[in-house]
């Protein structure tokens, strides 16, 4: 009896020795999940993007979606057509030349060319990348350096900010100011940079500044003066540039647009950025380029060839012939590049006037296809919304539009840092490249604003 309760006692303590063996390894396993398998740290508080928030809730169909920069009017019937013929030729469905397909780069270069006043070098001076977007990670990735500064503008494209940062840089903010006083009509270009402010910015790690002009979200085309006064202070501190120029063809009536590359002195220290998406209304094709000098672009071409590596074969050919075919036509009425700011330039004035008769407050845009609109009349009460306790009012508002108003628009927050946040959180971002029957729904929802 004593030896059969001895064998059991045994056995039980076995079992539970097990268990406890078997709890620590997994606890064990699991803590070096936790440890080893985490994020790197280039990507830490990276993770909230505004497009993946707005974008799935403004995915119901039955939400009118002026938020994300897309177009929903067709692209020119003879780029689809040169994309369907591409396709069927076998040797455009392979690799192509990794910095940019040869045909692309040199019409890019005759392009260029005749806007900068300047031979470029289709191979050397060029670079092909998936989208603004690649061409941005290859210039900060290729030329920014860990403990490095780069200036951005507020508002800003969103994706600035994370690309400084992952490639070990500090990103030093400083935000476009609107102009003292009342004015019947405000327009993007009230919105200005202080100098005295920006040369402040200014030092010994300042690896480069970045302008995006046409802004986007405000659409401010910066004048040869603002230019000027940015270009001074490169030449002075030895900075690059970053001249983000992908919606370059949309400019309105009464403005011009000025490439900061072409200043005195200035080509040699910047790399200008540009867009099929943008130029063709094509956005889903995602191609897009740097154009600078050799010492500088030849680093980009390191960082593509070790990363993606080339872009799509038969793209790259369409874009080329679109580019052609309009370089031909520059000056005149059919051109493309003129011919779909015009186009646009309707959509805006009908969208701002609509704006301004149900009470919102406009900012007309010199250029691109976004407007901002300051929301502060409304007056609406958002106290309510408790769970975004701690996001900035545009946040709120925009979310509480999509679900109570159907209508879609993007936060202006999202494009500037903690402490411009006051100053631009009771402004949304619409955009207006949208077919006619878009604009009559959006129309709709806000000429009922009250009744809705």
């Amino acid at each position: 009896m004593n030896i059969a309760r001895h064998v059991l006692n045994c056995t039980k303590f076995a079992r539970h020795s097990a268990n406890i063996n078997c709890t620590r390894k997994f606890y064990t396993s699991q803590h070096l999940k936790m440890s080893r398998h985490t994020h790197s740290k280039r990507i830490a508080g990276l993770d909230k993007n505004v497009w993946v928030a707005f974008t799935s809730l403004a995915a119901d169909p039955s939400v009118v979606n002026l938020g994300q920069g897309f177009p929903d009017i067709p692209p020119p019937f003879y780029v689809k057509e040169a994309l369907a013929k591409a396709a069927c030729v076998d040797r455009m469905n392979q690799y192509t030349r990794g910095f940019g397909h040869p045909s692309l780069v040199k019409a890019l270069s005759q392009v260029y060319g005749k806007v900068c006043e300047r031979q470029i070098d289709p191979l050397k001076e060029i670079l092909v990348t998936v989208g603004g977007y690649g061409s941005l990670f290859s210039t900060m990735q290729g030329l920014v350096e860990e403990g490095d500064e780069v200036i951005i503008i507020e508002p800003f494209f969103d994706c600035y900010v994370p690309m400084v940062r992952m490639a070990g840089a500090k990103p030093v903010l400083i935000p476009l100011r609107l102009k003292p006083g009342k004015r019947q009509t405000i327009t993007s270009a009230d919105w200005f940079l202080d100098p005295d402010e920006l040369s402040s910015k200014f030092n010994s790690k300042t690896k480069a500044i970045i302008i995006n002009t046409p802004n986007n979200p405000i659409g401010k085309v910066f004048t040869r003066d603002e230019l000027q006064v940015i270009a001074d202070l490169c030449i002075k501190h030895d900075t690059l540039c970053f001249s983000d120029e992908v919606y370059e063809w949309l400019i309105y009536r009464g403005h011009h647009h000025i490439k900061i590359a072409t200043l005195p002195g200035m080509w040699d220290r910047t790399i200008t950025i540009g867009s099929a998406g943008k130029t063709f209304s094509v956005t889903g094709w995602k191609l897009g380029w740097s154009v600078g000098p050799e010492h500088l672009i030849k680093h980009l071409q390191t960082v593509m060839q070790n990363t993606l590596y080339t872009c799509p074969t038969p793209l790259q050919a369409t874009v080329a012939q679109g580019l052609l075919l309009n370089f031909e036509l520059m000056g005149q009425p059919e051109c493309y590049f003129s011919s779909l700011a015009e186009e646009l330039e309707g959509k805006r004035d009908r969208m701002a006037a609509i704006l301004q008769e149900v009470g919102m407050t406009p900012v007309i845009p010199e250029g691109g296809y976004f407007m901002l609109v300051d929301v502060t009349s409304l007056n609406q009460d958002l106290s309510h919304m408790v769970d975004d306790d701690d996001a900035a009012y545009d946040y709120k508002f925009v979310k509480w539009m999509i679900k109570e108003k159907k209508l879609a628009a993007i936060p202006v927050t999202a494009f500037v840092g903690d402490e411009s946040k006051k100053q631009f959180e009771k402004y949304i971002r619409l955009c207006f490249i949208k077919q006619d029957s878009t604009l009559d729904a959006a129309e709709a929802i806000l000429k009922n604003w009250s009744k809705i």
